[in-house]
């Protein structure tokens, strides 16, 4: 009987320890390595890590406390209609969680992370924090010089945080750094696309995770070792519904829940968790201007989401559309956090071109601490069933 390979067992064991941790135990062991080292925290979705890493600082992902963090002070910070990853990142901050983090930066994400981003500079006085605003207007001339001027403050703040300018030189050499990266996990998303058996998203996933917290350098080689250990011992391969989730791209949804999906008898072929790994379709150039080719990457090869502009309203769904096709889907689920606006807006949207174009979907939402997934995995279960019976007829 084909069993999970002892390497990749150790692998997920080692993310979901990381996954857990919510004291952030490796980031403070990674600063006591080298005294004077500085780490930046940063929320979901899309930050320019490599101005982070050519700093020689780590860059933490912050995504909330998940379904482990029970919320007591941040929930006077916001009104119960507002999703729960702003008060679950406060309860992490005010409980002394991110006290080994030197800053944060929010991403242009919706209305409430510029929001917290304000209520972290009156709570957190002694930190670094800024806002990271991106272009609406996607011409080089006009879009293109705004966000550069936005990753040169950042560049010179953070020279400032670590005492001395961030060079061209080291800003190239962090790109390269994160191309391997972003390629490492293209091959893990091809991968899991061509067998999902292989490598379920509950696995998938936590290796995403981990590089919320680790090096970039030491992320890229546990994928890479995740790849190698998946084919050395066959999974059992399923009648499983290959789908695509849309609309978590920035409060995750609770491990359980992607496991629920999986359960149910549907392969994820593709998804838009943890989008900072793969906001960037491929390659920035290392030999030319770094701020210049990183926002180039933005304006043109990006991927698309409803936390970023669309300048093409006839544009809106293909982005989606494309995944379906590229990763032979059957079929989409929109998993949307409860209360965001981002996702919420864009769904009916979205639905209507999977409608035209006649791809089945489904959808329902969550929030991060959702306990009850028995009506997920019948919504699922059922979804699944529909797309086989239809193609069977």
């Amino acid at each position: 009987m084909s069993t999970t390979p002892p390497e990749v067992s150790r692998i997920v064991q080692r993310c979901e320890a990381l996954f857990e941790d919510l004291d952030f135990n490796c980031v403070k062991e990674w600063k006591a390595r080298e005294p004077g080292r500085k780490a930046i925290g940063y929320m979901p979705v899309y930050v320019p890590r490599e101005l982070i890493h050519a700093a020689g600082m780590l860059a933490v992902g912050i995504l909330g406390g998940g379904d482990q963090i029970e919320v007591i002070q941040g929930d006077a910070y916001y009104q119960s209609y507002i999703c729960r990853i702003p008060r679950s990142t406060i309860e992490l901050g005010l409980t002394g969680r991110l006290d080994s983090l030197d800053g944060m930066l929010f991403p242009s994400i919706c209305d409430v992370i510029r929001n917290l981003s304000g209520m972290w500079q009156m709570l957190f006085k002694d930190k670094y924090v800024r806002y990271v605003d991106v272009p609406q207007n996607y011409k080089d001339s006009v879009g293109g010089v705004f966000y550069q001027e936005e990753m040169q403050h950042i560049r010179e703040d953070l020279g400032r945080l670590r005492g001395s300018p961030i060079t061209d030189d080291e800003l190239n050499a962090s790109i390269a750094v994160y191309n391997e990266n972003r390629q490492a996990i293209r091959d893990l998303y091809a991968y899991r696309a061509a067998k999902p058996w292989q490598a379920p998203t509950s696995e998938v996933y936590l290796l995403l995770r981990a590089g919320m917290v680790l090096p970039v350098e030491e992320h890229t080689q546990l994928v890479r070792d995740y790849l190698a250990a998946a084919e050395q011992v066959q999974r059992p391969r399923r009648d499983n519904a290959r789908v695509v989730i849309n609309g978590s791209f920035c409060e995750q949804p609770p491990l359980a829940l992607i496991k629920s999906i999986e359960m149910a008898g549907c392969y994820i072929v593709d998804d838009d968790f943890m989008l900072v790994t793969r906001w960037l379709l491929d390659d920035v150039p290392t030999d030319g201007k770094p701020l210049e080719e990183l926002s180039k990457a933005f304006l043109h090869r990006s991927a698309s989401t409803a936390a970023k502009y669309d300048a093409k309203r006839e544009e809106k769904g293909m982005f989606l559309l494309q995944q379906v096709k590229n990763r032979n889907a059957e079929g989409v689920i929109f998993a949307a956090p409860s209360f965001c606006d981002p996702a919420l807006l864009e769904r009916p949207m979205l639905q209507d071109v999977m409608a035209k174009h006649g791809v089945p979907h489904t959808a329902f939402k969550y929030a991060e601490n959702t306990g009850q997934m028995a009506p997920v995995r019948e919504q699922a279960g059922t979804f699944a069933d529909s797309i086989k019976l239809w193609n069977a007829a």
